[in-house]
């Protein structure tokens, strides 16, 4: 019988391949194939871990097979990925038990032809496991060609990601965000305070024993060290969201006050929604869109799991101009953006992005921003967030924004907000965080001021 968590990751890494849906979502159906919760870990393990490692593994298949990947059945693949990543990262499971669940789901997916060359990969590759065929470390940063070659490969990026990184960055910082994007993330939350403080969340997890630590530079962030939090009843009775804390502190760039009125104008899955909604209190606004009926029910959820009573919904497109007149203090814009910056989180948009997609994404997040800026009141502020590493999608879009839009200024970040570190404030002004700097997933924030000699949109 084959293991049913490599069964679950077979179907699993063959959806996201197919281009039938994203890891994370393909993770979600192949857990509810299975009962046991310590084969659910496995299968997402897996699935993730291949995922993370896909560039090195691939390479082994091409060296190990003398065969080239688009000259493998789709099934073959996936099987040969999912092992070779369990003979190498998952050791306790014995090599011979990897290797003959590897054939047998050979013959199990219609590829019976195959189990040969399965078996034979598999076990060239469990006899040179501590020799493997993999581009080392170059002596010499400078050496571009071998540079890439271990920054594609061994350490698992797409070439066109890791040439753009090694230009921009320089080889040591590459690195660095290479090997943060491969480590697995913590589970990270953010206590509502709708609801209770971080101290009052940090005693009522302890009383369950889940120990957390205090994230680095959001203040409302728990790391969680040991225990099980989504288990418990905590995250459906709204103590705490979860939530990457980059992503956290770009709630802060909005500097919602009591009083306030504020649009989230890409609000959905609303993390940064309800926190905001938290600091507005009972007297502010907070108008929270989105554009998938899909989206609007998740953020429905969110919102009244967490009690943002002052929260409104509105399904709207920022393709398109929005229907709002020019009234709000404050309106952030967190574009759905090629996701670069969340690796380590979602492994497998590295594999699914393509270099010449950005252009076509800043154009269509300037033309959001634009929308957007039409509804800022005169003197409010206009707060424009990616979760992208790229600068065509960053300050490419600021810079754009402006040379075009004379009523709004650059704002300093750093201004924004008492309780955003100017740690993650770059020399322009822009919020910034970067793996290799701080620690966190790579995201982007730009502020601007609207003028208050304006006539507001009517």
């Amino acid at each position: 019988m084959i293991a049913p968590a490599r069964v679950a990751a077979f179907e699993i890494l063959s959806a996201v391949s197919a281009g039938r849906a994203d890891l994370s979502s393909a993770i979600a159906r192949g857990r509810t194939t299975l009962t046991d919760d310590r084969d659910r870990a496995l299968a997402s393990e897996i699935a993730t871990g291949v995922q993370r490692t896909r560039g090195a593994l691939d390479h082994l298949i091409v060296q190990l097979s003398k065969r080239r990947i688009d000259r493998l059945d789709p099934e073959i693949l996936e099987i040969l990925r999912l092992s070779i990543y369990q003979l190498l990262h998952l050791t306790r499971v014995p090599a011979a038990a990897v290797v003959d669940d590897a054939v047998n789901l050979a013959g199990r997916v219609g590829k019976r032809s195959a189990a040969g060359f399965v078996n034979a990969v598999l076990r060239t590759l469990a006899r040179r496991r501590s020799s493997l065929p993999l581009p080392e470390r170059p002596a010499d940063p400078a050496d571009r060609a071998r540079a890439l070659d271990y920054l594609s490969v061994t350490l698992s990026h797409p070439r066109w990601l890791a040439e753009r990184w090694y230009e921009r960055l320089g080889f040591d910082a590459a690195e660095r965000w290479m090997q943060f994007n491969n480590r697995p993330a913590p589970l990270t939350l953010r206590a509502n305070r709708l609801r209770n403080t971080p101290e009052d969340l940090r005693v009522r997890l302890a009383s369950l024993d889940i120990a957390v630590a205090a994230g680095s530079y959001a203040p409302d962030a728990l790391i969680v060290e040991a225990g099980h939090p989504l288990r418990g009843s905590g995250g459906d009775e709204g103590w705490f969201v979860v939530q990457d804390e980059a992503s956290q502190l770009v709630a802060l760039l909005a500097g919602a006050h009591p009083g306030r009125r504020v649009l989230d104008a890409c609000a959905s899955p609303g993390g940064k929604a309800t926190a905001i909604a938290a600091a507005l209190d009972e007297d502010g606004r907070l108008v929270a869109c989105d554009v998938r009926d899909r989206r609007i029910s998740l953020l429905s959820r969110t919102v009244k799991t967490t009690g943002a009573a002052n929260a409104l919904l509105v399904q709207a497109d920022l393709l398109s101009a929005l229907p709002f007149r020019a009234e709000f203090d404050t309106v952030l814009v967190d574009v759905p953006c090629s996701g670069l910056g969340t690796l380590r989180r979602d492994p497998d948009i590295r594999w699914r992005r393509h270099e010449p997609e950005l252009a076509a994404l800043a154009a269509a997040e300037l033309r959001m921003l634009r929308h957007a800026a039409e509804v800022v009141r005169p003197g409010g502020r206009l707060v424009y967030a990616t979760c992208s590493s790229e600068p065509e999608e960053n300050e490419g879009v600021a810079d754009a924004f402006l040379r075009d839009a004379q009523d709004f200024a650059a704002f300093d970040a750093g201004r924004a907000h008492p309780a955003l570190p100017q740690a993650v404030v770059d020399d322009r002004g822009h919020f910034r965080t970067a793996p290799d700097r701080h620690g966190l997933e790579a995201f982007f924030g730009a502020v601007f001021e609207r003028g208050r000699g304006l006539r507001p949109k009517a």
